[in-house]
């Protein structure tokens, strides 16, 4: 398992961006957030503004064109710029990311459903209670408590959504991941070595076999 990937879904203020950096400096690997979305505008062609519009956000306007295809659709087709192709398109980045056989960290943006046949990937989902996100939003952002509770709720519902409407799954299931840390309880450094001890019992597993 020398080409692991570990994918991290978060609450929002949780702390799972923190993780993924502290990880990325931990393991010595790549941290892949928003360059994601840079990249797949490269490789595609597409201005990398379309893409932020469609970052972890859905609509859940009920009369929202449904996701059924991942396939990602031809430049003359009507599809082609939608938010179903987009995130196709980025998608289509994650699987190369993961072919290419270098280990790396990939925060959000449903990688963890996208690469669930990949026996090489640990998933993992962090959370905490409410007043903890928000002392940690109010911190980042620089806002009141009302404020972040109100960030915290518009944002973790948008994710919510995008993961509803491009996986059929509920977002913080924890069925969908093979790792769940409470940020509340346990400390950004001990998630950071939980998540790698896994990541060596499972790498040790594997040579077993």
């Amino acid at each position: 398992m020398d080409s692991f990937i570990i994918t991290i879904a978060r609450g929002y203020g949780s702390g799972g961006k923190q993780i993924a950096m502290s990880l990325e400096k931990t393991l010595g690997v790549k941290y892949y957030d928003r360059e994601l979305i840079r990249m797949a505008s490269e490789h595609h062609g597409i201005n990398e503004a379309l893409f932020n519009l469609a970052d972890e956000t859905h609509s859940a306007n009920p009369f929202a064109r449904k996701y059924t295809s991942t396939e990602i659709a031809p430049p003359d087709s009507d599809e082609f710029l939608s938010k179903n192709n987009l995130f196709n398109m980025q998608a289509d980045i994650i699987k190369r990311l993961a072919a290419s056989g270098e280990p790396c960290i990939i925060l959000g943006r449903c990688a963890h459903h996208i690469l669930k046949d990949n026996p090489n990937v640990v998933k993992v989902f962090i959370h905490a209670d409410l007043p903890h996100c928000i002392e940690n939003v109010k911190e980042y952002n620089g806002v009141d408590d009302e404020e972040a509770k109100v960030l915290i709720a518009r944002i973790d519902k948008e994710r919510a959504q995008y993961h509803k409407h491009f996986t059929n799954m509920e977002w913080n299931d924890a069925r969908n991941y093979d790792v769940c840390l409470n940020t509340s309880k346990v400390s950004i450094e001990k998630c950071v070595k939980i998540i790698v001890n896994y990541l060596d019992i499972v790498r040790e597993i594997e040579k077993q076999k």
